[in-house]
């Protein structure tokens, strides 16, 4: 009994092991049914995943923001001088033989040009060799030198000013396969992947090699990686060392080898790879490094700068050649020997490769902070067009009417006549600020625009955002209100200019004054805006109505609020330089209103045009009144408070301006053009303290500085159909004898008062 109940027990337990085996095999294959769906299901997310990245958005690019082309033509007046600092600013070489693109030499009067290919908004312009010949600071010829043929004009390529970059900083130009040098391809493979073309995104001989070195150092040291899972951990991963992350990279290597070709996984590697840093702004691909080490483009490198960015993929700190030139020189030496060895290139070239110093430039040829303030009012004339996200991710293309000859000689004009200024009136040294814009007023294109003295700062643009009362500046404004009455109002129109007082709406006593302290009776329209005569003004404006004079502000451009008090007579209106340079582009492009604008064209990262924009032009005063406007600031020049340009400009002449100045001398102000150049000027000091100085001792002496440069057209004076002249006695200058005629400008159809000789 007690064998067959041990006998009992020993069946039962062989039969709980034997179903604890059969119950432990359905768990593990129940496990590993779920582990194999659960790995199934991450492979499919991470197929996914990378598809939809390398396919929608494989990058962010920042925008370009490029200035307009030097245009040259035989018979223009531009120095050679200036042609070669252009040149050498985009990043030319000057050479003893032209041999590609991007070079320049210089053979006495004659400057010949390997010019770069480049994307217009209205065709590529291929790469071509050109000699310009100078004579006496003018273009004389234009030969193509291959073809032997005159040239009628040609662009040389535009700068490039600056980049509207990604939230994330990064900096990347993306270039196709095709587009990579072949010595670029070469040196890659031998140095970081020599089976790439043959493997499927894993190097089995690598990981073998890695697995052997790992063991024998006990820690994860060695990565075997190939291209392709070198693309995967920029492009997807992080940089922690793990067998987690090495096995999601080996993953992901396989299926986007599977999904994409060879060339196109290439390509992204060379548009991804980490080289180096600008700031707080990473350096990505090879086209962005060659511009940023070597200032000119992927295809003009040299097999030595080639294998010198080469060699930074392993490590861009480490071999940095800014920072680190014998140890970034000793690894570019190591891939040329490599290049050598595999027959990549021969002996000579080689020796050749290895003379070259790391020929790395300074600084990069473009910086966002060369010309802040212009790059500033670019960035909010593209906010009404685009979402920002698209400004800083989709790699736009923007070309602009920067004029950088203007923009450098507005900069320098601002810097050295403040200077001389803080010296004459003792002031301690950067305590003057100014701001200053240059349109053509016939386009409305913005050519050049300061925001502060200082040309690296824009941390307040004061030419858009410093809104200062302008005073005299506004007295076109009421002038034209009555003029634009010429039944009432002439060139020759007696006005009052006698003591005035007038109590405002809060019963304050207000009593304007002449600048000279002095009354001046009757005086005739001409000689009162010439002279800026304050009481006269205020009894004009007063008698059109200020309403009508507010709503001819508004015709000019003026959008600011305008208070419905009689101090805005004298100027009591707070507006930017550029909006005052709105006001007057309407008057100096005879009435017809042009929204200043900076932005020409706008294409696409692969240069496709996205948007050009017109001109759109309104007109909201009448050509006549604008003419007589226009000839009245002529006036001034000639014989009113802008009378020292007169002195200074003579070859210039008639330019048109007006001076523009505040209570306790707070703002000097100048605006005046000529044909096709309009500049507005302010000088001021932060503090709203007094400068000391009246619109014709500061800003117009900036002016008059950077016109001597410029060397504007003299403005033409072509009247309307209604404007015919009459002569009379000279009544613009005081000192003018009656017995003096002059030829006045009339609207036709109206006669003329009888007219007394003041």
């Amino acid at each position: 009994m007690h064998k067959k109940r041990k006998a009992s027990h020993k069946l039962k337990a062989n039969l709980k092991k034997s179903l604890g085996t059969f119950l432990f095999n359905k768990w593990s294959f129940q496990i590993i049914v779920i582990l194999g769906c659960v790995f199934l299901s991450y492979c499919v997310f991470l197929d996914f995943h990378i598809r939809k990245k390398f396919d929608e958005k494989r990058w962010t690019v920042p925008a370009r923001v490029y200035a307009q082309p030097l245009e040259l033509y035989a018979g223009r007046r531009y120095e050679k001088g200036r042609v070669i600092k252009r040149l050498k600013s985009n990043g030319y070489k000057n050479v003893r033989i032209l041999k590609g693109p991007g070079q320049f030499l210089v053979r006495g009067s004659t400057v010949e040009i390997y010019t770069r290919q480049f994307h217009y908004w209205d065709g590529i312009e291929s790469a071509k060799k050109l000699k310009i010949k100078f004579n006496n600071n003018q273009v004389t010829s234009i030969t193509e030198m291959i073809s032997s043929q005159n040239i009628s004009i040609i662009r040389l390529t535009p700068a490039l000013i600056g980049k509207i970059f990604p939230l994330h900083d990064e900096d990347r130009i993306l270039v196709t396969y095709e587009e990579i040098p072949e010595t670029l391809i070469e040196a890659l493979i031998v140095v970081e992947d020599r089976h790439y073309f043959e493997h499927f995104g894993l190097d089995p001989f690598g990981i073998l090699r890695a697995i052997y070195i790992n063991g024998l150092d006990g820690k994860l040291t060695q990565g075997g990686s190939t291209l392709t899972q070198q693309l995967i951990k920029n492009m997807f991963l992080t940089r922690e060392r793990t067998f987690t992350r090495k096995i999601n990279e080996m993953l992901m290597a396989l299926m986007l080898e599977y999904h994409y070709s060879k060339e196109d996984i290439f390509s992204a590697y060379v548009n991804e790879i980490y080289l180096g840093q600008n700031g707080k702004r990473g350096i990505h691909g090879f086209a962005t490094a060659a511009e940023f080490y070597f200032s000119k483009p992927l295809n003009e490198l040299n097999n030595a700068e080639i294998a010198l960015l080469v060699g930074m993929v392993k490590g861009a700190s480490y071999y940095n050649p800014r920072k680190q030139s014998k140890r970034a020189l000793k690894r570019r030496n190591l891939v040329l020997n490599l290049l050598k060895k595999e027959g990549f290139i021969n002996k000579q070239e080689l020796k050749i490769a290895i003379s070259k110093s790391l020929n790395v430039s300074d600084k990069p040829r473009w910086s966002s902070a060369k010309y802040p303030a212009y790059l500033d009012l670019v960035r909010r004339h593209l906010k009404r067009d685009y979402r920002i996200d698209d400004l800083r991710n989709e790699g736009l293309i923007i070309h602009t009417s920067l004029d950088i000859d203007k923009q450098e000689i507005s900069q320098h004009s601002v810097e050295k006549s403040l200077s001389k200024l803080e010296k004459r009136k003792g002031f301690i040294s950067g305590t003057l600020q100014a701001a200053l814009v240059v349109v053509n007023q016939h386009s409305g294109e913005v050519l050049a625009l300061i925001g502060d003295r200082n040309k690296k700062k824009n941390a307040f643009n004061r030419a858009l955002d410093a809104k200062r009362s302008i005073g005299s500046l506004i007295k076109p404004a009421i002038y034209m209100t009555a003029l634009n009455r010429p039944a009432e109002y002439n060139i020759l129109s007696s006005l009052d200019d006698s003591e005035l007082v007038l109590k405002q709406q809060n019963g304050k006593i207000w009593k304007p004054n002449n600048y000279d302290k002095k009354t001046h009776g009757d005086i005739p329209l001409v000689r009162s805006i010439t002279k800026s005569y304050n009481l006269s003004t205020v009894r004009l404006g007063m008698s059109l109505g200020l309403e009508n004079v507010i709503q001819t502000l508004k015709n000019l451009g003026v959008t600011s609020p305008i208070p419905l008090l009689p101090s805005i007579l004298l100027g009591a209106l707070n507006l930017s330089p550029y909006e005052v340079t709105q006001m007057y582009q309407t008057i100096a492009s005879g009435g017809l209103q042009i929204p200043l604008r900076t932005i020409r064209y706008v294409s696409d990262s692969n240069e496709e045009p996205l948007k050009q924009y017109d001109l759109t032009v309104r007109e909201y005063i009448k050509a006549e009144t604008a003419f007589l406007m226009q000839y009245l600031l002529t006036e001034v020049v000639q014989n009113g408070t802008a009378r020292r340009l007169k002195q200074e400009l003579p070859s210039l002449m008639p330019l048109a301006g007006k001076t523009g100045t505040t209570n306790a001398l707070r703002d000097s102000w100048f605006a005046g053009f000529g044909d096709r150049i309009l500049s507005v000027v302010w000088v001021g000091r932060d503090n709203n303290s007094s400068t000391k100085l009246t619109g014709s001792i500061g800003a117009m002496q900036v002016w008059i500085d950077m016109m001597k440069k410029i060397k504007p057209e003299p403005l033409l004076l072509i009247e309307p159909e209604e404007i015919e002249w009459r002569d009379y006695p000279d009544m613009s200058n005081p000192n003018s004898s009656c017995n003096q005629i002059k030829s006045y400008p009339f609207v036709k159809k109206y006669k003329a008062n009888s007219i007394d000789c003041y």
